[in-house]
Protein backbone atom coordinates (compact mmCIF):
# COMPACT_ATOMS: atom_id res chain seq x y z
CA UNK A 1 0.00 0.00 0.00
CA UNK A 2 1.38 3.56 -1.08
CA UNK A 3 1.04 6.02 1.91
CA UNK A 4 1.17 9.42 1.36
CA UNK A 5 4.48 10.67 3.20
CA UNK A 6 2.63 13.39 5.57
CA UNK A 7 -0.15 11.15 6.27
CA UNK A 8 2.57 8.56 7.62
CA UNK A 9 4.47 10.93 9.57
CA UNK A 10 1.29 12.09 11.09
CA UNK A 11 0.57 8.42 12.35
CA UNK A 12 4.49 8.35 13.86
CA UNK A 13 3.78 11.31 15.52
CA UNK A 14 0.76 10.24 17.39
CA UNK A 15 2.13 6.62 17.91
CA UNK A 16 5.62 8.09 18.87
CA UNK A 17 3.78 10.20 21.98
CA UNK A 18 1.44 7.63 23.26
CA UNK A 19 4.79 5.48 23.19
CA UNK A 20 6.44 8.28 25.20
CA UNK A 21 3.55 8.58 27.88
CA UNK A 22 3.49 4.51 28.33
CA UNK A 23 0.20 3.72 26.64
CA UNK A 24 1.64 1.21 23.95
CA UNK A 25 2.65 2.86 21.05
CA UNK A 26 4.64 0.17 20.00
CA UNK A 27 1.77 -2.29 19.94
CA UNK A 28 0.11 -0.05 17.61
CA UNK A 29 2.10 0.20 15.20
CA UNK A 30 2.57 -3.24 15.21
CA UNK A 31 -1.01 -3.64 13.96
CA UNK A 32 -0.62 -0.62 11.44
CA UNK A 33 2.41 -2.41 10.00
CA UNK A 34 0.53 -5.03 9.64
CA UNK A 35 -2.77 -4.35 8.81
CA UNK A 36 -2.55 -1.08 6.64
CA UNK A 37 0.87 -1.00 5.24
CA UNK A 38 0.72 -5.02 4.72
CA UNK A 39 4.02 -5.26 5.88
CA UNK A 40 5.69 -8.51 6.66
CA UNK A 41 5.01 -9.39 10.94
CA UNK A 42 9.15 -10.56 10.48
CA UNK A 43 9.41 -7.12 9.46
CA UNK A 44 7.02 -4.96 11.87
CA UNK A 45 8.87 -6.44 14.16
CA UNK A 46 12.22 -5.24 13.24
CA UNK A 47 10.57 -1.62 12.53
CA UNK A 48 9.51 -1.63 16.15
CA UNK A 49 11.90 -2.40 17.56
CA UNK A 50 13.63 0.49 15.99
CA UNK A 51 10.64 2.77 16.74
CA UNK A 52 10.89 1.72 20.16
CA UNK A 53 14.34 2.91 21.23
CA UNK A 54 14.65 6.80 20.57
CA UNK A 55 10.69 6.80 22.11
CA UNK A 56 12.28 4.45 25.16
CA UNK A 57 15.32 7.90 25.64
CA UNK A 58 13.15 10.69 24.95
CA UNK A 59 10.93 9.52 27.67
CA UNK A 60 13.44 8.56 30.24
CA UNK A 61 15.52 11.56 29.92
CA UNK A 62 12.38 13.45 30.49
CA UNK A 63 11.24 11.46 33.30
CA UNK A 64 14.46 11.46 34.80
CA UNK A 65 14.48 15.71 34.44
CA UNK A 66 11.11 15.78 36.30
CA UNK A 67 12.88 13.59 38.83
CA UNK A 68 9.81 10.95 38.76
CA UNK A 69 11.82 8.32 37.90
CA UNK A 70 13.77 6.46 40.75
CA UNK A 71 16.61 4.81 39.20
CA UNK A 72 18.23 3.44 42.27
CA UNK A 73 15.85 1.38 42.62
CA UNK A 74 15.28 0.53 38.81
CA UNK A 75 18.59 -0.67 38.23
CA UNK A 76 18.28 -4.44 38.90
CA UNK A 77 14.70 -4.72 37.41
CA UNK A 78 16.39 -2.82 34.25
CA UNK A 79 19.11 -5.56 34.09
CA UNK A 80 16.92 -8.35 34.73
CA UNK A 81 14.58 -7.31 31.98
CA UNK A 82 17.79 -7.52 29.46
CA UNK A 83 18.83 -10.20 30.50
CA UNK A 84 15.48 -11.59 29.69
CA UNK A 85 15.30 -9.73 26.31
CA UNK A 86 18.49 -11.08 25.01
CA UNK A 87 16.93 -14.87 26.22
CA UNK A 88 14.05 -14.68 24.91
CA UNK A 89 15.51 -12.82 21.57
CA UNK A 90 17.45 -16.67 21.25
CA UNK A 91 14.54 -18.81 22.22
CA UNK A 92 12.06 -16.60 19.59
CA UNK A 93 14.76 -17.00 16.65
CA UNK A 94 14.09 -20.78 17.04
CA UNK A 95 9.88 -20.42 17.57
CA UNK A 96 7.63 -20.10 13.93
CA UNK A 97 5.94 -16.92 13.32
CA UNK A 98 2.72 -18.16 13.94
CA UNK A 99 3.31 -19.39 17.54
CA UNK A 100 5.03 -15.98 18.31
CA UNK A 101 1.62 -14.02 16.71
CA UNK A 102 -0.41 -16.52 19.56
CA UNK A 103 2.01 -15.57 22.16
CA UNK A 104 2.17 -11.32 21.48
CA UNK A 105 -1.72 -11.65 20.60
CA UNK A 106 -2.04 -13.29 24.17
CA UNK A 107 -0.05 -10.80 26.11
CA UNK A 108 -1.70 -7.67 24.79
CA UNK A 109 -5.23 -9.79 26.00
CA UNK A 110 -3.83 -10.43 29.23
CA UNK A 111 -2.65 -7.05 29.82
CA UNK A 112 -5.85 -5.38 28.10
CA UNK A 113 -7.94 -7.16 30.53
CA UNK A 114 -5.48 -6.43 33.89
CA UNK A 115 -5.72 -2.81 32.23
CA UNK A 116 -9.57 -3.43 32.14
CA UNK A 117 -9.85 -4.61 35.76
CA UNK A 118 -7.06 -2.67 37.46
CA UNK A 119 -8.62 -0.56 40.43
CA UNK A 120 -6.16 2.28 42.34
CA UNK A 121 -5.65 1.33 45.87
Amino acid sequence: MELNFFFAAAVGTVLGFLAGCGIGGGSLLMLWLTLVVEMPAWQARCVNLMFFLPCALCATGFRLKQGTLPIKKLLLPMALGCAAAAGCSVIGAWLETKCLNKLFGGLLLFTGVKELLYREK
